[in-house]
């Protein structure tokens, strides 16, 4: 029992990591219908920046400054010079249009900050403590809470204020929105910060675990699962939803592992959300599209 406990425990402090990485991609997409697939990029790029400037002498508080600078221009300038341009194009250009942009920000990364792999040493130690009958790592714990304060205080931002009201508004009907004095550009400005800072919280956290290498930009990957399941328009559906894949991809390495071979965590996310995509595309908090034709 103490095993599954642990397990399941680990499962669910991963679980709000993914959560953190899916709320930015929900903010963005509940206020321009984009999915920006360069939040991945965004994230290697935080932390690679981050790290270089540490390297170079500078504190902690320092870096952090400059780097959250620097990703929130790239986020405005992502914004003004390429989404909203196409604004009211297709689906299918705007997507492939962030994933232009991400191979530029990797190609670009790689250029101007090189190539190595990094260690990110955030002074969290990743050792266990025990808490009853079960032991948890101090650092999965110490993630867990700042990106779960992180994701409830932008829950709170984004339902409880005025511009969470307006992103609301944006999200039901742009145009109706407009039409009532709501500044489109305004709004899209602020959720694309945000999502630049959370892209730099993300980052360094998972950098923290991973090392910042360029393979750090796939973690995009993980929050996909948890945008269907949650919802892609939902900010609990991406806190639920990046639970219950925590939990369930520990659980399924525990008890499938030994069955099959192992290494479930990197796919069973995905087996995951298939019944969702068949039964309730919409994901479990997501609000189902009615096409009028």
């Amino acid at each position: 029992m103490s095993f599954f406990l642990e397990t399941l425990v680990g499962g669910l402090l991963a679980g709000v990591m993914y959560s953190l990485v899916a709320l930015s991609f929900v903010l963005i997409y509940k206020a321009s219908r984009v999915f920006n697939f360069a939040q991945g990029s965004q994230l290697l790029l935080g932390a690679l920046t981050f790290v270089t400037l540490t390297e170079y002498g500078l504190g902690f508080l320092l870096s952090g400054a400059i780097t959250l600078v620097v990703l929130v221009l790239v986020a405005l300038a992502i914004e003004a010079t390429v989404l909203r341009p196409l604004a009211g194009q297709s689906d299918m250009t705007l997507f492939m249009a962030t994933l232009g942009v991400s191979y530029v920000l990797e190609g670009g990364s790689q250029a101007v900050l090189g190539s190595d792999v990094h260690a990110l040493d955030l002074g969290i130690p990743d050792v266990p403590m025990e808490i009853g009958p079960i032991q948890v790592s101090i650092f999965d714990m110490t993630a867990a809470g700042v990106s779960g304060v992180l994701v409830i205080t932008l829950s709170l931002l984004f339902s409880s204020t005025p511009i969470g009201v307006s992103l609301r508004a944006v999200a039901d009907d742009p145009l109706a929105a407009e039409s009532v004095g709501i500044d489109l550009d305004h709004v899209w400005r602020v959720v694309w910060a945000v999502a630049g800072f959370v892209g730099l919280v993300a980052g360094l956290l998972w950098g923290s675990r991973q090392g910042i290498q360029f393979s750090l930009s796939l973690v995009v990957l993980k929050a996909l699962p948890v945008l269907i399941i949650g919802g892609f328009t939902s900010i609990s559906g991406a806190i639920v939803a990046g639970l219950l894949v925590g939990a369930s991809e520990g659980l399924a390495e525990l008890y499938l592992g030994p069955l099959i071979g192992g290494g479930l965590s990197a796919w069973f996310a995905y087996v995951l959300a298939v019944p969702f995509l068949l039964v309730r595309p919409a994901g479990l908090f997501g609000e189902a599209q009615i096409e009028r034709v």
